[in-house]
């Protein structure tokens, strides 16, 4: 298992799965809100808000929650957010980067860091891991929109840089600049994509022992937990053996 995001993570982990749902639900929100605040309060003509209504209806948002905070937004009685980059190491060397929306800074810091101590990690400086990364636009496609081969190609035809394919899905990755116009040029041939935005993505990935891994994973649980943290980036890679033995 690779460290891309949260997404993947909550799906391969135990865990409360109410309470993960629940607090997927109200990370999702939290984005369409951020989004229709920055722009235009209709999908078709706000590229980020577009993106965040396609990935609440990937994880099964209801509509009526979706278009509840469009309408916050639109209201202009929404919180006010603050986006945050922290940037850490956790347990086996890997390196993280944890995206944040928080409309309270000082707390949201001390629960990231706290989050992070315990679990055998520990923040530092902005720029400290971002360097070892690439920073590009990521578009999930659910497995059943074609075989490898089918998705490499239209997303060649569509300008990516590269594509990764598993039982999972697929992961189109393309410059930053271009995230959004790959997208429209995908939608025609694959349809709306799971989820597209901006991603952290690792230069070189680090494996993780069994002991590690079991750390690693009640540390991103806790970052999970947290609402006001949106995604975890990180560098590790976990093999079937060490995932079969943590069950």
């Amino acid at each position: 298992m690779a460290g891309h995001s949260k997404f993947k993570n909550i799906m391969h982990r135990k865990g409360a799965q109410d309470k993960k749902r629940s607090s997927l639900f109200s990370k999702l929100s939290r984005e369409i809100t951020v989004a229709a605040k920055m722009g235009l309060p209709d999908p078709d003509m706000n590229p980020r808000l577009r993106m965040a209504v396609n990935a609440a209806k990937a994880a099964s948002l209801p509509k009526d929650n979706i278009q509840r905070s469009i309408d916050k937004a639109s209201r202009g009685d929404a919180e006010t957010y603050e986006e945050i980059r922290y940037e850490g190491f956790g347990p086996g060397g890997v390196s993280l980067i944890i995206e944040a929306l928080t409309d309270n800074r000082n707390r949201t810091a001390t629960n990231v860091r706290t989050a992070v101590a315990k679990n055998g990690g520990n923040l530092g400086a902005g720029g400290s891991v971002s360097h070892a990364f690439d920073r590009l636009g990521l578009i999930n496609y659910p497995a059943s929109v074609g075989d490898a081969d089918t998705v490499f190609e239209a997303a060649l035809e569509a300008g990516a840089e590269d594509v990764t394919s598993s039982e999972d899905g697929h992961e189109i990755w393309t410059s930053n600049e271009s995230l959004h116009e790959v997208v429209k040029a995908l939608t025609p041939v694959l349809g709306e994509p799971d989820g597209a935005k901006l991603a952290w993505r690792p230069q070189i990935m680090v494996d993780v022992s069994e002991g590690d891994a079991a750390t690693l994973f009640k540390l991103l649980d806790s970052l999970d937990d947290d609402d006001d943290v949106q995604t975890v980036w990180g560098n590790y890679e976990i093999s079937d053996e060490v995932m079969e033995k943590l069950g």
